[in-house]
């Protein structure tokens, strides 16, 4: 049924992110699906505070957490599964539906927190990729 599967991760989510990654793990093998794994780095939010940054800061933000990102994945992805890793930086709803547009991901595998009143008025990134994405999206709620 799924011969390529997005799972979108944020380290900063501990263990509600292994959470979401077994479930794509568990689809990858009982499909045996290719696993592309995608990691957002959110936008600085105001213009203003990103230009207190320089070009290498905002290199190094990136090239850190590819590593940060490569050693989670060492250590939380089996045995038999093969995966490859994006770091991209900006939009993390954005970033998410470009990444498994690009590459034909049949279904995306992410979390969502419980929802709180803001969320109802702007919409967390899950909503958002569930809204506009071509593919299935599988939820993982955090019970948090």
């Amino acid at each position: 049924m799924y011969s390529s599967i997005l799972l979108a991760i944020d380290l900063n989510d501990g263990p509600s992110a292994h959470k979401v990654a077994e479930v794509a793990f568990r689809l990858a093998k009982d499909h045996g699906a290719s696993l592309h794994i995608v990691n957002v780095i959110p936008d600085f939010g105001m213009s203003i505070v990103g230009s207190y940054f320089s070009a290498a800061q905002k290199k190094q933000i990136i090239d850190d957490e590819r590593k940060r990102f490569a050693a989670w994945a060492e250590e939380e992805v089996p045995e038999g599964i093969s995966y490859d890793l994006t770091v991209v930086k900006g939009s993390v709803y954005d970033n998410i539906l470009r990444t498994a547009d690009k590459i034909g991901a049949d279904v995306i595998v992410l979390g969502s927190h419980k929802p709180g009143l803001e969320d109802y008025l702007l919409g967390p990134n899950a909503a958002r990729v569930v809204r506009h994405a071509k593919q299935s999206v599988f939820v993982v709620r955090n019970s948090d």
